[in-house]
């Protein structure tokens, strides 16, 4: 019987994504004036495992103009987007502030923001409603809460 494959256990539906349990969320705040956008986020775990590094995406609905200064640990993803490292997150703990300003293409008076962990140090998140953030920031230069 050619193909046939004994001994192989095949594991329960729950038990297919491995790894230690975490649960990364962002807060902070997004302000724009004249197309320049400051944000703002503190990165937490609420456990219960440590993460020793995360990725989180930062994606606007404008496209973000051809020069950028962004911070150490930040790196353009296309057009729209912006990667950025959290470092370590201990369990029931926070990481180290973000900050960076980016400069929108042509100026818009609202923009949309969105926050999500693209990779979380290889712990599984079961709770991913607080890792996705969505903001809509009008340029008045007043801060919009993430």
């Amino acid at each position: 019987m050619a193909g046939l494959v004994v001994g192989v256990a095949v594991p329960a539906a729950d038990a297919v994504e491995a790894g230690p349990e975490a649960d990364l969320a962002y807060h902070g705040f997004a302000v724009m004036s004249a197309g320049l956008v400051d944000l703002a986020f503190t990165p937490r775990n609420h456990g219960p495992a440590a993460v020793s590094d995360a990725t989180v995406r930062l994606r606007w609905s404008q496209p973000l103009t051809d020069r950028q200064e962004l911070p150490e640990g930040c790196a353009r993803s296309g057009r729209q987007a912006v990667l950025c490292r959290t470092g370590a997150l201990p369990a029931e703990g926070a990481g180290e502030r973000i900050g960076l300003r980016v400069r929108v293409l042509g100026a818009p008076s609202e923009v949309v923001v969105e926050l999500e962990t693209v990779w979380g140090g290889g712990a599984v998140d079961r709770h991913r409603g607080n890792d996705r953030q969505r903001v809509l920031v009008l340029d008045t230069g007043d801060p919009y809460h993430l």
